[in-house]
């Protein structure tokens, strides 16, 4: 298996990328971002060979420059990542969280028919290997607080914020 691996800027900070031809299976963001991409890939992938490559990622760069730019509220792109069975549960529930929209820990639990299962929600969205593409972002404490997130609190209050302003519910 080849993997593929890229580095991008963005308006929250350099971005790593990696994924086959066709699909994406880590984004790396905040500190140490090229580290954090290839300890990831090596814990998760060890059978794959890791080798650069930007033209790969073109459709996904144009996606996430799109979202960036508040343009694209929704990713068309093939995800691939590996998981406990929780944990990608876990991710595809955050798929269904729409743009602009914040739940908390506890919400997401109760969709996963999981009462009670706030910190379990929280390791597994903590672990997401593909934020920004799986939201993660946009799941906070019940308190009404950020909570964590992978890329630090300020990429996290940065991506709400591209969120809020292009998202205005109408009441109508």
């Amino acid at each position: 298996m080849i993997i593929y691996h890229t580095l991008v800027d963005s308006m929250v900070g350099p971005l790593g990328l990696a994924g086959t031809e066709g699909s994406v299976c880590a984004l790396t963001l905040g500190a140490k971002v090229e580290e954090k991409l290839f300890t990831y890939l090596s814990n998760t992938y060890p059978e794959a060979e890791v080798m650069a490559s930007g033209q790969v990622f073109n459709k996904v760069i144009n996606q996430l420059n799109e979202y960036f730019s508040g343009n694209r509220t929704e990713f068309e792109i093939k995800l691939t990542f590996r998981g406990t069975d929780f944990q990608k549960k876990v991710w595809s529930a955050l798929q269904e969280i729409p743009y602009g929209q914040l739940i908390s820990y506890g919400e997401l639990a109760l969709r996963l028919n999981n009462p009670g299962g706030m910190r379990a929600v929280g390791a597994a969205n903590g672990q997401n290997p593909i934020p920004i593409i799986i939201p993660c972002h946009r799941v906070i404490a019940a308190d009404g607080s950020l909570g964590g997130y992978t890329g630090g609190l300020k990429i996290k209050h940065k991506l709400l914020n591209l969120e809020q302003q292009k998202y205005s519910p109408t009441l109508f």
